[in-house]
């Protein structure tokens, strides 16, 4: 509707909007207010004196720049784009319906790029500068924020964006697809039900988190169960006892950080059925081994290239936290892990099951396994142990 060939009435259109963005902003700075709904009235107020199609254009872009996502606003109101990268202020992209796109749009300077970062880890009390330039976030909708600024990122400002759906994706949907068969589904379903401890496993961007909410659906409602997450994004709404933590990082006010470590003890002591912690990727594994072996049920995820891949990190996480013998190490992931499943994303986009394995007791100090399924093309296939069972014990 608003953009045109006619390069006049572009330009004209930027010039008005730079205008009025920088005496809004000064009105709002002159008054010390900048609550969304005061930015609202001074925008209606700015282009009032409009014709009515400039005065739409404008005030969207004015309203997207000074309370939205500026020019990130029209990709975040998408339910199709699932994920949004600015390399830059100039470089924008995002994935549509599993297909990675470029948008024809940037921010108007590197600036505005940052203030917005700013926006957005302010919300959540985090801070990102020269000094501390990695950080993690979380919009008011749940969708997960990675930030990089230089001088660690040569490519000026990074933004990355995981958009959390509204409708969390069900298994249903994921049978749909293909990414899972009905059989897979009552698997999980009864081991949840018998409380057995499951780590998901997977690349970046497999569906880990997906699972797990799916995982989480299927737990007693009757259940105190305790989240723990770098950045909060688990959906667990059906469940009504349910305490949700996250972690926090030491900022210059003086608040100390608050480690995954730290939350995983204190959840020991607040009465747990159950405990799901969104990923382990470091010593917290130490702690997150303790409590499944004592007597606690949890779920959890972790980054790898298979289930046996993620045994072994697992074991360099605990390494990292503590002097164990490594065969006291894998005596203790074999008592505590119950069932894993492996996740991949296909170059279709498509998250599918890949594997599931069942771990076993550590014998001559290596953690033994046994798979129960595996997916072959197409077809899921399953071992007649697997077939047979009729519980996990």
């Amino acid at each position: 509707m608003c953009a045109l060939p006619d390069e006049s009435w572009n330009r004209r259109l930027d010039e008005t909007y730079g205008k009025l963005r920088l005496e809004i902003k000064e009105r709002a700075r002159d008054r010390g207010i900048y609550e969304e709904e005061v930015i609202r009235n001074l925008i209606l107020e700015a282009v009032r004196p409009y014709a009515f199609r400039e005065r739409v254009c404008v005030g969207k872009r004015l309203f997207d720049s000074l309370c939205g996502m500026d020019v990130l606003e029209p990709l975040m109101q998408d339910e199709a784009i699932t994920d949004i990268m600015v390399n830059g202020a100039e470089r924008i992209f995002f994935v549509k319906n599993g297909r990675m796109r470029r948008s024809q749009r940037g921010f108007e300077s590197e600036e505005r790029l940052e203030d917005l970062i700013q926006q957005i880890v302010g919300s959540v009390n985090r801070t990102v500068n020269e000094a501390d330039p990695i950080a993690d976030a979380r919009l008011p909708d749940g969708s997960r924020v990675s930030v990089v600024l230089p001088p660690v990122s040569l490519s000026g400002a990074v933004l990355t964006i995981r958009k959390f759906r509204t409708d969390p994706i069900t298994m249903e949907e994921m049978i749909q697809n293909g990414s899972a068969d009905e059989r897979i589904a009552a698997f999980l379903k009864q081991a949840v039900a018998e409380r057995k401890n499951i780590f998901v496993c997977g690349a970046t961007s497999s569906g880990k988190t997906t699972l797990l909410n799916i995982l989480s659906s299927y737990i007693d409602p009757s259940e105190r169960v305790i989240t723990i997450e770098d950045s909060a994004e688990l959906q667990l709404r059906d469940l009504p006892n349910v305490v949700t933590l996250e972690t926090r990082n030491s900022n210059h006010s003086g608040s100390r950080e608050i480690s995954m470590r730290d939350l995983i003890k204190a959840s020991l002591r607040m009465n747990p059925d159950r405990i799901i912690i969104g990923e382990v990727r470091d010593a917290a594994a130490v702690d997150m081994l303790s409590g499944l072996n004592t007597g606690h049920s949890g779920m959890s995820t972790g980054h790898a290239n298979s289930c046996r891949d993620m045994l072994r990190r697992i074991e360099n996480m605990v390494l990292t936290g503590g002097d164990m013998p490594l065969e006291a190490i894998r005596q203790q992931i074999a008592s505590a892990l119950d069932l894993m499943v492996f996740l991949e994303k296909g170059r279709d986009g498509r998250r599918r099951i890949v594997e599931i394995v069942r771990v076993l007791d550590a014998v001559n100090g290596e953690v033994q396994i046994e798979t129960l399924m595996k997916r072959k093309g197409e077809r899921f296939v399953w071992s007649a142990d697997a077939l047979s069972m009729t519980s996990f014990d």
